[in-house]
């Protein structure tokens, strides 16, 4: 039994093949170029004949421009083994266009000719329905595009209901299974719109949707129909006829569904938008009230000092008048304190006089004088009786 060698070994004798054989050295290949990607400023491609396909790889980001999806080219580079991963490639240095491929060829003509009927004007797309409660979806079971509009319709809202036709996306007879499923379900009563949706690949792997029977499906379907096919740089006929494009089948899913956290979000900032409203309403309220308080108590202190002066001047006034009058009582006291003095009889006893009585009477005169009954004679400290005389 022979000795069985690495894949390491076994991969750099490739390698060793490819890099010493001359011949295989700055080759010219003319193809059409498909299934275009790029990373990091690299260029992925194939280049296709009618029978065999060519992997490409270029680093020269200059040639964007040249290798595009259906156009005819021809490529100068040399193969190369990929050793790690056992690949083979093709490394290309230099891009001619020469026109445009076949199937890019067909679609261009295919897309002047629906135009021109009039399959792809305005007027005739459908307004999108207010409320959508089922969406039917034409795919493949099989794929990812079904779960990714699963996953975010039913994230988005959960009680949408999603109806499948499981469909072939691509290869043989594709596009009558797609057109039929349009016509099936644009009949169908309990779905309110459908999407038409497959993942991104090659014009070549799209071309079941750059077909007139799925253009005219398209066209004539009763219901709201979104087209999702490949990526957003991709364009197919049923694109121009569809009555919306979405530029992947997720955005479809967005697009038909209401998301109700976002509703939910909604409701509650406009609940709060209100209720910043009222606050700002009822704050408004309190700062004129302040206002208004403000003014009233200083319109009432101003009103208040005005009246305190009023009475303070009212008070001196009579405070004043009440001195004034007290004093004149006073004075007048003075003098008829004076004047009693003057006349008080204990006072003009003091001075030497005496009081003369008879029978209780004062006798003022010698005429009054009863000569037959005693005097009271009445001194400061005391009295004395005498008997009066004959009057001389």
């Amino acid at each position: 039994m022979e000795q069985a060698i690495s894949v390491t070994k076994f991969n750099n004798y490739i390698k060793q093949i490819f890099d010493s054989e001359e011949l295989l050295h700055n080759i010219s290949i003319v193809g059409e170029v498909f299934g275009v990607s790029f990373s990091r400023n690299v260029i992925y491609f194939s280049l296709k004949d009618e029978t065999s396909t060519l992997s490409c790889v270029c680093f020269y980001p200059n040639f964007v421009s040249q290798i595009i999806e259906g156009n005819k080219v021809i490529i100068t580079g040399s193969p190369n083994y990929y050793t790690k991963a056992g690949k083979f490639n093709f490394n290309v240095i230099r891009v001619e266009k020469l026109g445009q491929g076949k199937l890019f060829e067909e679609f261009l003509k295919l897309k002047q000719k629906l135009e021109e009927e009039g399959l792809f004007d305005i007027s005739g797309k459908q307004p999108m329905p207010k409320k959508i409660a089922r969406i039917g979806v034409i795919t493949s079971s099989e794929g990812a595009v079904l779960q990714d509009i699963k996953n975010i319709v039913w994230r988005r809202n959960p009680a949408v209901d999603i109806v499948l036709f499981n469909t072939k996306v691509q290869g043989n007879l594709a596009e009558k299974e797609i057109a039929h499923a349009i016509d099936v379900m644009g009949n169908y009563d309990k779905i309110d719109a459908i999407i038409v949706a497959r993942g991104g690949g090659s014009l070549e792997d799209l071309s079941a949707y750059n077909t007139e029977i799925v253009a005219r499906a398209a066209y004539k379907c009763p219901k709201f129909l979104v087209s999702a096919v490949g990526h957003e740089t991709d364009y197919t006929i049923i694109d121009f006829v569809s009555d919306l494009r979405a530029p992947t089948p997720s955005a479809a899913a967005e697009l038909l569904t209401v998301d109700n956290e976002s509703k939910k979000e909604q409701f509650i900032s406009t609940a709060n938008n209100l209720l910043r409203t009222f606050d700002t309403f009822i704050s408004n309220i309190q700062n004129e009230l302040e206002l208004k308080k403000f003014k009233f108590i200083s319109v009432g202190e101003k009103k208040l000092d005005a009246n305190r002066n009023l009475i303070g001047n009212i008070y001196r006034s009579l405070t004043v008048c009440y001195e004034n009058y007290i004093n004149s009582k006073y004075y007048e006291l003075g003098l008829s304190e004076i004047t009693l003095n003057k006349n008080n009889p204990v006072e003009i006893l003091n001075k030497g006089f005496a009081k003369i009585e008879q029978n209780g009477i004062s006798i003022s005169s010698i005429n009054n004088i009863d000569f037959n009954s005693d005097l009271s004679i009445i001194f400061k400290d005391g009295k004395l009786k005498a008997s009066p005389k004959e009057k001389e």
